[in-house]
Parts: structure tokens; sequence; C-alpha cells
């Protein structure tokens, strides 16, 4: 007769990371209150400083179920009528709620010295935890330029706009606390080529600027379609056009706006994208007739600093969970973040996801700068705005996935945030114009207005003179657009040069060298390897990730 076995523990959990979870995002990020003080809002640090509590607690916790539980579209009710609505799980309200509340839809627009880069860096905080919502909060910020240009719509809608407050309930705008703005611009035929858009605009009574009317066609995206307005273009009889489209008419009646389906989308699953049809839509002319990309484009304008912001803050968490993992796994008898070959990684990591948040807060400051009357800042923005755009939002993917694998299969699994992460990387490399929309809008600015490069090479002679090679190579570039066919075949090479150079001279002006010397020796000085953990040996490695360690600060 057999005997039973003692039972023998096999399962035994050790030499395995602690989540990072209930953190101070913002207190343990040295480099982002660096970064907020240097650009001028250390006025609003009390303010970041509380939003990143909630981000490493409560916007961390939420962001798993809101894309776990993805929008659900209703388009007609139990008895057969058209509801054209979309339910959300409550995580994604609550979200709203959060972001709306603390002013990521508002603070630029107080006016306040630095408001536009707080309101940046709130933006950074939240969208390293989730992302979809962040959507349909910019384009409910950035409206406000675009609304302006017509100044009795902007008198009705920007007051809703500005009460920060999230009212998720489906009424007319006059009849809420708070409201929501979309874009509905991009249809079937056309993509990024706006003026090839077909929906046909007819006056329902005196034509032009602010009045009334109806819309018939379709849109390709129209990303958070529950929002209560949406700007739009479409073909009125003096050209293409922007409109304001509500989802109620004055009347208080459902205006029609038929929601043909959501988009199954690689990430970003938390908001809805969606495909709907103008059948004989409700809408007010905004800006000059046949002027609708000009007007339009102060909107596009914003959303595109938004996806800079949104793709650092992307690389910043993936980069605070590869440190925080690797300085606590050992392998081959040590912690993994002090072995040479990975030091180099994180550090080159950690230097990536600063270079790329300080470019998107600089940007920031430039921008504010520009509205207070800086002719050099409103240069440099126009041209570094699709140059940080392009150069940001790709460096996401290849970055996010370089920390997964610093995490191992961990970085694979989606009980963490990696995966989540790296599906939600490529969108804002596509949304606003792809890379070559972005490429062919530098040229586009180099062509109307020389004056831009001569801002942007004179801020940047700093990188330039650092390093005679990206100078050369800068050289080149431009000598590519002055030969017919050239120029546009070499638009990504001119872009990312300049890109480099910006980076370079930013951190350069940030008062860290060593930070600088890094950037300069590892990514412009020398032709190193085209993956991370190409950092000069005689890096100071330990500093740069000590620097980047996200609970350096709270442990």
């Amino acid at each position: 007769m057999n005997k039973p076995q003692p039972q023998i523990a096999t399962h035994e959990v050790f030499n395995q990371a602690g989540p990072l979870q209930d953190y101070n995002a913002y207190a343990g990020d040295i480099a982002l209150r660096a970064a907020v003080a240097h650009e001028g809002a250390a006025a609003f640090d009390d303010q970041l400083n509380a939003y990143g509590v909630i981000a490493g607690s409560e916007i961390l916790a939420l962001g798993e179920p809101a894309n776990t539980c993805k929008p659900v579209l209703r388009t007609h009710d139990r008895y057969g009528r058209r509801v054209d609505q979309v339910d959300f799980h409550p995580s994604y309200h609550r979200l709203m709620e959060l972001g709306i509340g603390h002013g990521l839809s508002t603070l630029t627009w107080s006016g306040q010295p630095g408001a536009r880069v707080a309101r940046s860096a709130l933006m950074y905080l939240h969208n390293q935890f989730e992302a979809g919502t962040m959507c349909p909060i910019t384009m409910t910020h950035a409206a406000i330029p675009t609304l302006r240009a017509q100044p009795e719509v902007a008198a009705e809608w920007e007051p809703r706009v500005l009460a920060g407050v999230y009212d998720p309930a489906f009424r007319p705008a006059a009849d809420k606390r708070g409201v929501t703005l979309g874009m509905a611009m991009t249809e079937k035929q056309g993509g990024s080529d706006v003026r090839a858009n077909t929906t046909r605009a007819r006056p329902l009574g005196a034509a032009g600027p602010g009045q009334a009317y109806e819309l018939i066609g379709h849109k390709w995206f129209c990303s958070a379609p529950m929002s209560d307005a949406f700007l739009s273009l479409a073909q009125s009889p003096e050209g293409l056009s922007c409109f304001l489209v509500p989802r109620f008419r004055p009347d208080g009646s459902v205006n029609p706006i038929h929601i043909q389906r959501l988009k199954n989308k690689l990430g970003n699953l938390s908001n809805a994208s969606s495909e709907i049809e103008y059948p004989g839509t409700w809408a007010r002319m905004i800006g000059e007739p046949g002027r609708g990309v000009a007007t339009i484009i102060r909107m596009v304008a914003e959303t595109r600093l938004d996806c800079v912001i949104g793709s650092a803050a992307l690389m910043r968490q993936a980069a605070a969970q590869a440190l925080h993992h690797c300085a606590q796994r050992e392998a081959f008898a040590q912690p993994l973040a002090r072995q040479p070959l990975m030091m180099n990684v994180l550090a080159d990591l950690a230097l990536e996801s600063e270079a790329a948040m300080r470019l998107a807060l600089h940007l920031a400051a430039r921008f504010e700068q520009a509205e207070r009357g800086d002719e050099a800042s409103e240069l440099i923005a126009r041209i570094a705005t699709p140059v940080a755009k392009y150069w940001v939002c790709k460096r996401a993917v290849g970055m996010i996935n370089e920390a997964q694998e610093c995490m191992g299969g961990a970085g694979y699994v989606e009980e963490f945030i990696l995966p989540r992460l790296y599906r939600e990387a490529p969108v804002n490399a596509i949304w606003e114009g792809s890379g070559n929309i972005q490429c062919l809008d530098v040229l586009r600015a180099l062509k109307r207005e020389p004056r831009c490069l001569d801002a942007l090479l004179a801020y940047v002679e700093p990188a330039l003179s650092a390093a005679p090679r990206l100078r050369s190579t800068l050289q080149r570039c431009l000598q590519d657009l002055t030969q017919p066919g050239v120029a546009q075949a070499q638009a990504r090479h001119l872009v990312e040069t300049l890109a480099l150079a910006l980076q370079a001279t930013v951190l350069m002006a940030s008062g860290q060298q060593f930070l600088a010397d890094l950037f300069v020796h590892g990514r412009l000085a020398n032709q190193t390897g085209l993956m991370y953990g190409n950092l000069p040996a005689a890096g100071d490695h330990s500093a740069m990730i000590e620097r980047a360690l996200p609970v350096r600060a709270t442990a």
C-alpha cells in the first residue's frame, strides 16, 4: 500500500516587482516638475501635485475597465425610432468628469500666465494612465479658437465649454451644465485631402457667416460622437466651408446625425470613433464661406500639440514601468537596473522620454508666448508643431516596445499596462494628419513664410554648434529643397533633423548639462546604432535612471 506523499511547495512568488500604483505621478517626476518651472508654470504646482495623486491612483484604476468595456452603439430604440446614441461604461464618465473638472479643457483660456503649460502638464499626467478620454477633452479645448472666428456663435457656445463641468445627458446644450465639442472632417474618398470632401451645404435662408445651413453627406471619422456639437467641413456654393453642427436644433428637436457604426480600432478603445451621415442636418457657418480649412486649422493646430503631449505621456509611463520593474527584478545575482547593458537601455529610454516631454511643454510655452504677441514664438510654433507631431508621435511606438522588452514576458501580458500603451501609441501619429502630411506641412510653411525657418535656426544654433555633423546634415537637407522633385522625397530627413536639433536645444536650455551631453553624444555627434542602448559608455547612466524613477520622490 502506497503511503501519501507529503505536499511540496512548488509555487512561491519571489523576485517579482511590486505594482506601480497609488503614487503621485507629478511629485515623483523630477523632469516634469523641472520643465513646468522652466516653462513658466510654477504657480500651478499645487494643482499639478493634486492631479498627480489622482492620476497615479484613481485614473490608473479607471483606465482598465474603461478600455475593457468598450462603448456600445444604439442606432434605434425598441420601437424602431432612431436614437443615435452611444453608451459608455461608468468608468469613462468618471474619467471625463475628472479631466474636465480639473481644467484640462478650460485652463488654457483663463488667460493666466503659464496656464497653457500647466494645462499641458495636466494632460500629460492624465494621458499616462488613460488616453481614450483625451480625444473628446482635447477637441473641446481646441474648438475655442475656431469658434471665435464667428463671435456670435462663440458668445453662445464658449461659456458652455468654459463652465468646466462634464454633463453626459443627451439634451439641448442650453439645458446642460457644460458641453463637449467634437470634430468631423475626413471622408471616405479624401482622407487627409479634405478639399475632396463631397458633403454639401445648402443655405436655409440668408447665406454667409453665422447663418443656418442644411448638410447632406457623410463623414468617415467622427470621434466622440456623443459630443454636444461638432466642427465640420462641407462644400458651400463658395467652396469648402466650416460649420458648427449641434446634436439638437434651435427648436429643441434632435438634429439628424446618423451614427452608422463605431470603428473597431487597434487601440483608443474607451473612445468611440464612428462613421456618421448628415441626411439633412442643421448647421451654422463658422468663418468666411470657402475658407473652411483656414478656419478649422486653428483647431487642428491645438489638437496637433495635444498629440505631441499625448505621445510623450505614453512614453513616460512606459519608461516608468520599465524602470520600476528593473529596479526590483534581479538576474545574474544583481538588480537588472544595475547591469551595464540594461543601464544603457534604461537610461536611453529615460532620455527619450524626457526629451519628448520637454519639447512638448516648450511648444506649449511657444503657443502661449505667440498668443501674447511674441513674433519669434509664433514663427517657431508654426514650423515646430508639425515637426514635433511627426517625430514624437512616431518615436513613441518603438520606445514603448523597447520598454516592454525590458520587462520581459510581463511587458506582453494584458494584466500589465504596457500592451494598452503599445496599442494606443500609433493613433497620435495618424490622427490630425499622418507623418507625410506633417512633413508636407513643414515644406508648406517654409515656402509661404521663410521667416519660420530663420527663427527656428536662430533658436537651435546651440545644438548645431555642439554637433557639427548635425549642422552639415541640415545644410544638405535645406539644399535638397532647392532641387525640383527632390524636396518632397527628402522631407522626412529634413523634419527628423529639425526635430533632433529642437530636442537638443531644449535640453541644453534645461540647466541639466549631463542631459544635454547624453543627447548630443547619443543622438547627434556620432554615428551610433539605431536601437536604444547606444548611449556613450562614459555617460552618467545611473544619474539618468535615478532621475527618471517614478516613485523616487514619494518613496
